[in-house]
């Protein structure tokens, strides 16, 4: 398997993980016509899926004298691979209520707010599991980043009480911010340090979990997405019949969805070793700046929006930037 050992190479790929995390939900943007998101997240699962499988039979079986995925899957056990699996799984609920945050508030509001609670709370957890770093600096980040997500909310709420909106896509943000912080413990658990050939430890190389990280959002999207079809955030309940109404091009731009989002969870896990598992994950969750910078500038999500909060979007960027500015300061403090 290829290996990433250098520490500057690493972060460069937590910003490439960054901008596939706060790109991939363009794709539903680009779908024309009243395709629901409901829909698009059967696509969007699948695409996750064929990714991770592309990359652990080429990336992950390069380089013999690691690890290869087939030799990985021959020692792998049951534990651990539930570990990848239930991230997969966690994260799956997660991004399904982010989608529907962003499917009622937009991309500039939804990431910023989910994308932020996740990525604190995230940086928490993986500094308690592996304490790499300054703490100092690594909670100020987050305390900085917290700002962002209070500037995020106040911006829309000005928006919606001039606009009379429903805010109820900032409780969905905010709840799949909670799932998805949790995620990647699980996934960093299902991992080993050691990608010999000779390891038989049972853990994983970061594209074997990967590939049981998108099983099991694949095989849990069965479970959620079928209740979110009968009980929509917006519009009428759905039928699967519906998800074959969708034209060739409407399911292919699904799957790259899913394909550009799991190419930043590939690049993340892969950076982790080199540069721990806090610091990457806290790298490669700026994707609310990104996302950020899709709704507004793209999307034009903001349009008529009244006096004063282009002076909150500014801030929130403002926030989101030092904030990520400490969190990689953090690993030479």
């Amino acid at each position: 398997m290829f290996e990433v050992q250098n520490y500057f190479f690493a972060v460069t790929l937590c910003f490439l993980a960054m901008v596939c995390w706060g790109s991939w939900q363009n794709t539903r943007n680009l779908i024309t016509g009243k395709w629901r998101f409901e829909l698009f997240y059967w696509d969007f699962s699948f695409g996750i899926l064929l990714l991770s499988l592309l990359a652990a039979f080429t990336l992950g079986s390069m380089e013999p004298v690691n690890r290869t995925f087939t030799q990985d899957l021959a020692q792998a056990t049951l534990p651990y691979m539930a570990y990848a699996m239930l991230g997969g799984a966690i994260w799956n609920l997660g991004t399904l209520l982010l989608t529907a945050g962003i499917a009622t508030t937009g991309m500039a509001v939804a990431f910023p707010i989910g994308g932020g609670i996740g990525w604190i709370l995230g940086i928490v957890i993986n500094y308690i599991g592996q304490p790499e770093g300054n703490p100092i600096w690594l909670f100020v980040g987050c305390a900085v980043i917290i700002c962002a997500i209070l500037c995020s909310m106040f911006s829309y709420k000005k928006m919606a009480t001039s606009q009379k909106k429903s805010t109820k896509g900032v409780l969905y943000s905010l709840a799949a911010g909670l799932f998805i912080a949790f995620f990647y413990r699980f996934v960093m658990l299902s991992i080993s340090n050691d990608i010999s050939p000779e390891y038989t430890g049972g853990q994983l190389t970061p594209y074997t979990s990967v590939v049981f990280f998108a099983l099991g959002a694949f095989i849990s999207t069965f479970i959620y997405n079928p209740f979110f079809m009968k009980h929509p955030v917006e519009g009428e309940p759905l039928k699967i019949a519906d998800y074959f109404k969708g034209t060739t091009k409407t399911h292919l731009i699904g799957i790259l969805g899913g394909m550009i989002w799991c190419t930043g969870q590939l690049l993340s896990v892969m950076s982790a070793g080199a540069a721990s598992p806090a610091i990457s994950y806290g790298l490669s969750n700026g994707a609310p700046i990104v996302a950020a910078l899709w709704g507004i500038f793209v999307w034009k999500e903001f349009k008529n929006a009244p006096k004063g909060t282009n002076t909150l979007l500014s801030m929130m960027f403002l926030f989101y930037l030092i904030g990520l500015g400490l969190i990689i300061l953090s690993r030479y403090a």
